[in-house]
């Protein structure tokens, strides 16, 4: 009886000991604390927007060992889970995570809860949750329209300079401040701008009738602290002999502004005071101007004069555009700017020549000593341009115009505000000869003559590629007159 007892004492203290040994050894990991693992992300809150990547990121921490991390947020369609002891083979006791996640440049949601779970390898759980708002602010406002960086203003009885700007903000503007040393009420000016997204600015500016120069100082700040300067050198001078004069076929100062490059027209001067525009004339009836500076009409403005259609004035209050009545030819207009005269004259487009070495779609020998390989002869855009992939055979293809087979334009592209681009005009070729047909610009920042450097050219224009940035979001067309060698990237909407 005393032999069974015992027997049964002893069995009953190994069941015991096996139990507590089950409850202490989690999956073959035995407990250290058996507490729930901690979580510390980095924030309680991310603000973004729309199409841009967040990250989650903090410490998790289990002095038994951590099992896995979940990620979830129904609303924004994220269920992740990291597998830590099938990713390590082993229990971590720490761990940091960094996990990024799209946002969907569609979604239209104002917040979200992103629940981030750690299970240790005894079970346990702790939870924290991350507050995402699409309420982020990453940009700095912008100027669509600004005073160009040089400036002149012409002494007259009344000598004035009209400084007008126009701002926006994907958010909100706070203020902006206009600096004008040496004239009154500008020392800085500023004005509270509520919260507003876009702002315009139009005031007459009355200066001293002596020559002089003033520097003129915008700055645009956002609400959250952003900020952007645009900086101009206004010349209060006689008229100057400006070394660059430009077409304007548009009309107002926003549609000067709206391209990416190419509006207003570069025109050519050809000796002190006195320019060169040549212009092809797609429909009967364009409006033009000259101007000396870009963005705007102000403060000079070269058009008909009221008075006198025979003469120009530089007057952009009293300025009449110059009508091109004809259709599908180029225009040739020489003017004077100290004399204010003008004369204009026609050619059809048949005495039009360019520099293309053949005609389009011909016959193009990828290797002359192997004729068998053969493609059509084309023109288009080299570079990051949608549509290319920055080698010839990927060309962004142009259009010859039905009309002009000068003029070439693309298919609409999309472009997104902050892109700077990468281009030049080349030839389509599967694999190389570069010289044989291609067009570089003169200026990387802000194109405005482009230059041929075929196989005929010695010696070869710089290489320089254009690398204007886009300012604007939208949808672009780019033209190119083979004649002009001019180009133009202008938003279709």
């Amino acid at each position: 009886m005393r032999k069974h007892l015992w027997y049964v004492a002893q069995t009953t203290l190994m069941l015991l000991l096996s139990i507590l040994g089950s409850c202490s050894d989690n999956n073959g990991y035995p407990d250290v604390d058996g507490q729930s693992p901690s979580v510390a992300l980095t924030t309680e809150h991310i603000q973004t927007e729309a199409g841009r990547t967040i990250t989650v990121e903090g410490t998790v921490a289990d002095k038994d060992g951590l099992a896995t991390i979940s990620l979830e947020c129904v609303d924004l369609n994220l269920k992740k889970t990291i597998d830590l002891l099938d990713i390590y083979k082993e229990a971590l006791t720490t761990y940091e995570l960094r996990y990024d996640f799209p946002i969907g440049r569609d979604e239209i949601g104002d917040q979200f809860t992103i629940k981030v779970t750690v299970t240790d390898v005894g079970g346990r759980v702790a939870s924290q949750e991350l507050l995402v708002t699409m309420d982020g602010d990453f940009a700095p406002p912008t100027f669509t329209t600004a005073p160009d960086k040089a400036i002149t203003v012409l002494m007259k009885a009344n000598t004035k300079f009209n400084l007008r700007f126009a701002l926006s903000d994907n958010r909100a503007l706070d203020y902006v401040t206009i600096d004008i040393p040496g004239v009154e009420g500008y020392a800085p000016r500023r004005v509270d701008l509520s919260g507003q997204k876009t702002y315009d600015f139009s005031e007459s500016v009355v200066l001293p009738n002596e020559a002089r120069e003033y520097t003129v100082t915008l700055t645009a700040v956002d609400r959250s602290g952003k900020e952007t300067v645009a900086t101009s050198t206004l010349s209060v001078s006689e008229m100057p002999d400006f070394e660059k004069m430009y077409l304007a076929d548009v009309t107002t100062a926003a549609a000067l502004n709206s391209d990416v490059f190419g509006v207003p027209m570069r025109v050519e001067r050809t000796a002190p005071y006195q320019y060169r525009a040549r212009y092809y004339n797609q429909a009967a009836g364009t409006p033009i101007f000259f101007l000396p500076q870009k963005s705007d009409f102000n403060p000079i403005c070269f058009g008909l004069d009221p008075e006198d259609s025979s003469k120009l004035t530089d007057d952009p209050d009293l300025a009449k555009p110059i009508q091109l009545t004809e259709a599908n030819v180029y225009y040739d207009i020489t003017f004077n700017i100290l004399q204010s005269t003008y004369a204009i004259s026609t050619y059809p487009i048949s005495e039009a020549g360019n520099r293309l070495p053949q005609p389009i779609g011909s016959d193009f020998y990828l290797d002359k000593s192997q004729p068998e390989y053969i493609i059509p002869f084309q023109i288009g855009v080299l570079g990051n341009l949608p549509g290319c992939n920055g080698s010839p055979s990927g060309l962004l293809i142009f259009t010859q115009d039905a009309v002009n087979p000068n003029l070439f334009y693309t298919d609409n592209v999309a472009l997104e505000a902050g892109t700077q681009l990468n281009f030049i005009i080349h030839n389509k070729h599967d694999w190389g000869w570069w010289d044989y047909c291609l067009w570089r610009v003169d200026n990387a920042d802000d194109p405005e003559i482009f230059l041929y450097g075929g196989q005929d050219i010695n010696p070869k224009p710089q290489d320089i590629w254009g690398k204007p940035t886009v300012r604007t979001t939208g949808t672009y067309k780019f033209w190119f007159d083979a004649h002009l060698e001019r180009g133009k990237l202008v938003r279709v909407n």
